[in-house]
């Protein structure tokens, strides 16, 4: 394999890290972020967390929770892809 094909490999290697990297840093602050509306919710009183509970906002909030998991997957199924890509 000549320089230039191994740099090549590197680089892309180096991009799919990166990109991995990004992601995993995207799902954790969004994580975080689940959390602290969860404890948000704790403090409210009964009355108004069961009226939160029952807004739009909240069912899509709990929807895109449910679709960050599937990304979770599908980014750990992309970084494992990516290593096992043989290099050229």
């Amino acid at each position: 394999m000549s320089d230039d094909q191994s740099d090549k490999g590197e680089s892309e290697l180096t991009q799919a890290e990166l990109a991995h990297s990004i992601i995993a840093s995207l799902l954790d602050h969004t994580r975080v972020v689940s959390d602290l509306i969860a404890l948000m919710a704790q403090a409210l009183d009964q009355d108004t967390t069961k009226a939160l509970t029952l807004t739009p906002q909240w069912q899509a909030y709990l929807e895109s929770r449910r679709q960050m998991e599937t990304t979770r997957a599908e980014v750990e199924k992309f970084v494992a892809t990516m290593k096992a890509e043989p290099k050229q």
